[in-house]
């Protein structure tokens, strides 16, 4: 009995594998997996002055606004140069004044600081994970989008293409958490209107 059962499910495999290499997707849908190529995706707000401001309010579960208005309190050193300790200590305790009622402490601000802490004109980037997703696509008509991984470190929506289909034109959603490996990942990609 034991041994039937293992045949079935081994069988039950088998087709799954066939039918996915002839395009059938868990959807049930038959079709082409066409790779999604995303670009770029990390832009920041031109009034954030370079700092990754929407990665930094998802991952302390803050709105950009309230993460915004508790560094308009920091007074950060001059380009290439270090800060005294004193204005250290006053930068935290600013940021930790206005952050603190939204339930970040000092480990978490500074676990969140030195993750999206860069420097641009080094070639510097905060850590990123490519997403990865592929279009469904049946006789040459792309008929929805699937992401196999959202990856992460997206501060603006990615630009997205369709492999070989240059004329077709997508864009992405992003979505923020506080847990920083999913933090700025791609949710979503539908056809642009």
């Amino acid at each position: 009995m034991r041994r039937a059962a293992f045949c079935w499910a081994v069988a039950a495999l088998a087709l799954t594998m066939i039918s996915k290499s002839f395009g059938e997707d868990s959807s049930g849908s038959a079709g082409d997996r066409v790779p999604l190529l995303f670009s770029a995706g990390h832009e920041t707000d031109p009034r954030d002055r370079g700092r990754p401001v929407a990665l930094v309010a998802g991952a302390l579960g803050v709105s950009e606004d309230v993460f915004r208005e508790a560094f308009s309190h920091v007074r950060p050193a001059k380009p290439g140069t270090r800060p005294d300790p004193e204005q250290v200590r006053k930068n935290k305790s600013a940021l930790m004044q206005a952050l603190g009622k939204y339930g970040v402490d000092n480990d978490r601000l500074d676990e969140v600081s030195n993750r999206y802490r860069y420097v641009k004109s080094r070639g510097e980037m905060w850590p990123t994970t490519p997403a990865v997703g592929y279009a469904r696509v049946v006789d040459g008509k792309v008929t929805g989008f699937v992401i196999t991984s959202g990856g992460s470190g997206y501060n603006s929506p990615p630009q997205v293409s369709v492999s070989g289909m240059p004329e077709i034109k997508a864009e992405a959603t992003i979505s923020f958490s506080k847990d920083l490996e999913a933090n700025g990942a791609v949710s979503a990609v539908k056809l642009a209107e």
